[in-house]
């Protein structure tokens, strides 16, 4: 399904490789797909902020949803809830100048995580994209840092939205990853995907991806084994 060709996109909004450069420059956390620019994260926050009021009544949202949880193992959306909500609190648990989550925001992304392993646990036949959105930021390198998991979540997300700058995600991550295969095969879709007059740009940053390898993967794969999900 991450390398079919149907459905391709003839129409990609000038700029996004722009973008795409700062994403691979180490701006993935700022500049990811769905990021806040685009309104795409932040629009799955319902309400909260940096008070500790806002902390309270998000936690009260995490503690209705655990609830339901609780009465029925399999509720995806309450599932959802949780990880939307933690990931929130993680991101008042940031460094200002390197975009690095602190330990307190560590934590909450791990309890995402956790959840989100349940939840592809049930076997969803169609995963949430907007949840995987999520978790690539959760598994990026200034958070959790677990490239693997980064690359699963970049996977859904490239099959519900393929476009070029969904499988460059794909091909960062699975570089990263050591996965050295599946980052050639979504670096072609990439670049298939793209008009032909932004194919070079494309090829490049491709190319910029698959060299993403070394101290990264093997923090990541520290990462994995260290910290919780």
């Amino acid at each position: 399904m991450l390398f079919d060709l149907k459905g391709r996109r003839r129409h990609v909004v000038q700029g996004t490789y722009l973008l795409l450069a700062l994403l691979m420059g180490g701006g993935l956390v700022l500049f990811g797909i769905g990021g806040g620019t685009s309104g795409g994260l932040l629009d799955a926050f319902k309400g909260g902020g940096g008070s500790s009021n806002g902390n309270s009544i998000i936690q009260k949202r995490i503690d209705a949803a655990e609830r339901r949880l609780a009465l029925n193992p399999r509720d995806r959306a309450a599932m959802a809830e949780i990880i939307k909500d933690h990931y929130q609190l993680a991101g008042q648990d940031v460094d200002a100048k390197s975009g690095t989550y602190n330990n307190d925001g560590k934590a909450e992304l791990a309890k995402a995580s956790a959840v989100w392993d349940r939840y592809l646990a049930v076997n969803p036949k169609k995963p949430d994209e907007s949840l995987a959105r999520f978790m690539v930021q959760v598994y990026s390198p200034t958070a959790l840092n677990k490239p693997s998991k980064a690359q699963k979540a970049a996977e859904i997300v490239s099959a519900a939205d393929p476009s070029p700058q969904a499988f460059l995600q794909v091909v960062q991550y699975a570089a990263l990853a050591g996965d050295t295969r599946t980052a050639k095969l979504a670096g072609q879709r990439a670049v298939a995907l793209a008009p032909k007059s932004e194919r070079s740009s494309v090829k490049a940053l491709v190319k910029q991806a698959e060299t993403t390898t070394g101290s990264s993967t093997q923090s990541g794969s520290g990462a994995q084994s260290g910290s919780g999900g």
